[in-house]
């Protein structure tokens, strides 16, 4: 069972890059910055170097979310990694943004449920700003798209004061405070998806005695961060279009509100050790940026559409999860 909860973290790993795909280089691709084959490189690059880098903070958040028995631990992750694995393919296959963060938090409830019932799981809340157990993830991914709208509102607001006066000249530097915006967002959101699969494998290292105490080795800091990098490299076309224009076809200006405000909330909630769900945080961004523009001009079906295929992601994944679970229990 350790070899297959190493699986299925490196399986979540891609299916974390292929719904981060739109998070970095949407913004490139919509303001027309650089082309998709240039936008999802220069992903790749800066989501791997988050993924090396990165700190245990959010990959320790993950394994405190359930209470089983070691003996148990690796069938629980391996179940709960492959729920958010399996959801996530099928959402991203009819170009619907989605969150394999949910999917993870989903399925990890639903493995503990059979395993122990409520008491398996570590309900927890929050301890002054930081998460505890699942209810503490869940009200970090639920309250952080509503503060990315709120914080790309107020750039958007900002922007404007600051360029009221500029010319086309303006555009050359907006261009490329894009890129470092990109290169914000892809960092950011490696560092804090990376940990999320790092954590399911190294806690089923620590539960079968491979590992004496919580690390995470550099063979599996290593694998995570390219396997993640090279999802969001290979990632569907339909949801970078779906986030990039299919929410709000904005600017350069826009672009720039969008990225920085996204990396600044996810960068703020890897800090305080929160799974961040960035794919839902980046699309929210760029919501903001259009209530903050054109308010009548973000596309409030699609951004519903979205809403929706978010709040099935956990119920859903609760069943998978559970359903694989007991699979494994049953053949051993």
């Amino acid at each position: 069972m350790e070899a297959l909860a190493i699986a299925a973290s490196l399986a979540l790993a891609f299916i974390l890059g292929v719904s981060d795909a739109p998070n970095a280089s949407s913004a490139l691709i919509a303001s027309r910055t650089a082309g998709y084959r240039a936008a999802t490189a220069f992903a790749f690059v800066f989501h791997a170097l988050g993924g090396f880098v990165s700190g245990t903070a959010v990959a320790l958040t993950i394994t405190t979310l359930i209470h089983v028995p070691g003996s148990d631990v690796p069938a629980a992750f391996a179940a709960g990694g492959l729920s958010a694995v399996v959801f996530v393919a099928v959402a991203t296959r009819l170009g619907i943004p989605t969150s394999a963060s949910f999917g993870l938090v989903g399925g990890l409830i639903g493995a503990a449920l059979v395993q122990g019932g409520a008491d398996a799981v570590t309900w927890g809340g929050l301890n002054g700003f930081h998460p505890v157990g699942t209810l503490g993830v869940l009200i970090g991914l639920v309250i952080s798209p509503p503060i990315g709208i709120g914080v790309a509102w107020l750039a958007r607001r900002g922007i404007d004061i600051v360029l009221r006066r500029a010319t086309r000249r303006a555009l050359r530097p907006v261009r490329a405070a894009i890129w470092v915006g990109a290169a914000s967002v892809a960092f950011s959101d490696g560092s804090n998806d990376g940990q999320k699969a790092m954590g399911l494998a190294a806690g089923a290292l620590v539960a079968t005695g491979s590992l004496q105490e919580f690390s995470i080795p550099f063979w599996l800091r290593a694998a995570v961060a390219l396997i993640l990098a090279l999802g969001t490299a290979i990632g569907g076309r339909r949801i970078v279009r779906t986030v990039g224009t299919g929410l709000y076809q904005g600017g350069p200006v826009d672009s720039l509100g969008a990225q920085g405000s996204a990396a600044a909330v996810i960068l703020g909630g890897s800090a305080l050790g929160f799974p961040i769900s960035t794919s839902t945080v980046v699309a929210s961004a760029v919501v903001g940026v259009g209530t903050g523009r054109r308010f009548r001009h973000v596309h409030w079906i699609t951004f519903s559409r979205t809403v929706s295929a978010w709040a099935i992601t956990v119920p859903a994944c609760i069943g998978i999860g559970a359903l694989l679970y007991a699979l494994f229990q049953l053949i051993g």
